[in-house]
């Protein structure tokens, strides 16, 4: 395996014990898969709570917030905790805020409980990276987060159409229930494999506390306002305002010092640059092709589903390849070769038009699924190879907020281009070259990553 001699130091384990990694593949599906499977849920607990939809949305967004605003201080507090019971704690967490869900009799429980789920499930994010870093050998650690990657993907897809499933038969509290089958083996798996560090669990301190105010702020700020910014712009200014203003603030405080210093090394900061921008990927399924799909081409939502169904069996497949390819080659050779072919592949998009058929979705978004995939495990990887030792939680935190951001800025933007070119073909053409250009600049940063300074060598 190739490793950033710059910032890389030999930490982690000598050998490799899959256990673990499995533990923490099932996990991240368990959390990944709560705004999927929750989303199928929201007209039938709108309907039965006496909501509006827009209110039923935040079922998804109380959960979704706390995971990106929490993550960075979180993942500074894993660092000096023990990765297994911080692990457990997630677990045990996320099954008993599920019970509270699916028993809420009003809307406002069910808003706490998400939220705290979201908490919960955002410990799971910062701490996968010091686990298997702990339990995989340098040399497999690409072919380790394929096997989270994997299994998180081809489970998450599954999930959303169980979920679908059990909404319709058991109405929608079962939905949140689904998981608890789950969290069992998976809390019994990691308590006999996961080792037991002696950092215990430290209190977080009143630093740890006012980095989480003022950049959890930020980003709450930040995510608020691009769900918003259609429906109104101008709170959604004032909310990137207050964002400026806090991170500033945070920027004062002696603790940021340490992540300042880890964004400015070129092996990590330009990867995560590329992590960012490669996440607009993301507005192609969200808002792009639905809307292509309905408005143009005059389909049901059925076909978006059987798309979105191809995209990521592609991407499945794909991962265990990438994982193995990171592992021979370098994390950063093949997360760039996999963003060039991103990038290729939503660039071919630009030739669909009233004319277009299924098929011609179909493949596109296939060869977008493989593109993507070669990506998205490297690139894990190398944000893991470029961490110092005892600072993964806190590039994990780092990684889920960037994803997190990506996610929710992408729509937005694909929506604006869309609706200043008209909408229609020339609207989707428009989106697709603004995020062409956007994941080109992720090409450039991955390739940035691997300038001078950061070479990699074989290890």
């Amino acid at each position: 395996m190739t490793t950033s001699v710059a910032s890389h130091a030999a930490h982690g384990s000598t050998r490799t014990s899959w256990p673990p990694i499995i533990a923490v593949a099932l996990a991240m599906l368990i959390v990944t898969s709560e705004i999927s499977i929750a989303a199928v849920a929201l007209p039938a607990l709108g309907a039965d709570l006496g909501v509006t939809p827009a209110a039923a949305a935040w079922v998804l967004l109380a959960f979704a917030l706390p995971m990106g605003a929490m993550a960075i201080p979180a993942g500074r507090w894993a660092d000096r905790a023990d990765p297994r019971t911080l692990f457990l704690i997630s677990m045990v967490g996320t099954g008993v805020m599920s019970v509270v869900a699916a028993a809420a009799p009003a809307m406002w429980v069910l808003l706490v409980a998400r939220f705290l789920q979201g908490l919960f499930g955002g410990l799971v994010l910062v701490v996968y990276m010091p686990i298997v870093v702990e339990s995989a050998r340098e040399e497999l650690r690409g072919r380790a987060v394929s096997v989270i990657v994997t299994i998180m993907t081809a489970g998450g897809m599954a999930g959303a159409a169980i979920g679908g499933v059990a909404a319709g038969a058991f109405g929608w509290r079962s939905v949140f229930l689904l998981k608890l089958p789950l969290l069992i083996p998976v809390l019994i798996l990691a308590v006999r494999s996961l080792p037991r560090a002696d950092r215990g669990l430290p209190a977080p301190g009143r630093t740890l506390v006012m980095e989480a105010l003022l950049l959890g702020g930020a980003v709450s700020a930040v995510l608020l306002a691009f769900n918003g910014v259609a429906e109104r712009p101008v709170l959604a200014g004032a909310l990137v305002v207050a964002a400026v203003i806090l991170t500033l603030m945070w920027k004062r405080q002696p603790a940021s010092a340490a992540i300042i210093q880890l964004m400015r090394q070129r092996a990590f900061g330009f990867t995560i640059a590329g992590l960012f921008f490669l996440g607009f990927n993301v507005a192609l399924m969200v808002f792009l092709v639905p809307y292509f799909v309905a408005d143009v081409l005059a389909l049901g939502p059925e076909v978006v589903g059987m798309l979105m169904l191809i995209e990521i069996a592609a991407m499945s497949l794909v991962s265990p390849l990438a994982g193995w390819l990171a592992d021979r080659h370098g994390e950063l050779v093949i997360a760039a070769i996999g963003a060039a072919l991103t990038v290729g592949a939503t660039l071919i998009m630009v030739t669909l038009g009233e004319g277009a058929t299924t098929f011609d979705l179909a493949w596109q978004l296939a060869l977008m699924g493989i593109g993507f995939g070669l990506f998205n495990t490297p690139v894990i990887a190398a944000i893991m190879a470029a961490a110092p030792a005892g600072a993964t939680g806190t590039a994990g935190g780092i990684s889920g907020t960037t994803r997190m951001m990506a996610s929710t800025i992408a729509p937005a933007v694909a929506a604006l281009a869309w609706t200043l070119a008209d909408g229609g073909v020339a609207g989707f053409r428009a989106g697709v070259l603004v995020l062409v250009v956007v994941q080109a600049l992720g090409f450039v940063a991955l390739l940035a990553a691997r300038g001078r300074g950061a070479a990699t060598t074989r290890a």
